[in-house]
């Protein structure tokens, strides 16, 4: 048991919160820089491949919080460097869907084969209960996170 107080203990889950956010914000700008990609574009290859379906140019807006013209010269960007491609959308042919294309795959793998083994093993340091309150956490500061972003784009 810790001898420091909940105040100190929330101080320090806060510095180290930023000090992991700078980190990942760091490795994301290198791996990107790896792919020839933007660290914008990286994420949003990222986010794609944990969506269960295709997404809307709009929807990709809303997962990244770019405007609607940002994401779509995002996707631009991402189809000329074969990560995705569009398909019109058979519900609503006004609508066009894009999604990851499997000819990068193996290079995006292969990239991140280290890294994530890297991380992996971060995680076999803590038991079960453990990694379920650092997912809990994840999920809240993200929304949280999602939430500040809005407060402040509304100004």
């Amino acid at each position: 048991m810790s001898n420091r107080t909940r105040t100190e203990t929330v101080a320090a889950v806060t510095a180290a919160a930023r000090r992991h956010h700078a980190a990942y914000t760091l490795f994301n700008q290198a791996m990107a820089e790896q792919l020839g990609l933007h660290p914008t574009d990286l994420q949003c290859v990222s986010l794609l491949g944990l969506e269960p379906r295709p997404r809307t140019t709009g929807e990709i807006a809303e997962l990244t919080g770019l405007t609607s013209g940002s994401a779509s010269r995002l996707v631009d960007r991402l189809e000329r460097a074969g990560l995705v491609e569009r398909r019109p959308d058979a519900g609503d042919r006004r609508k066009m869907l894009v999604s990851l294309t499997a000819s990068r795959n193996p290079e995006l793998e292969a990239a991140w084969e280290t890294p994530g083994r890297a991380f992996a093993q971060a995680l076999e340091d803590f038991t079960d209960d453990e990694l379920g309150v650092i997912e809990r956490y994840l999920r809240r500061t993200t929304e949280v996170g999602g939430e500040q972003t809005e407060r402040l784009r509304r100004g």
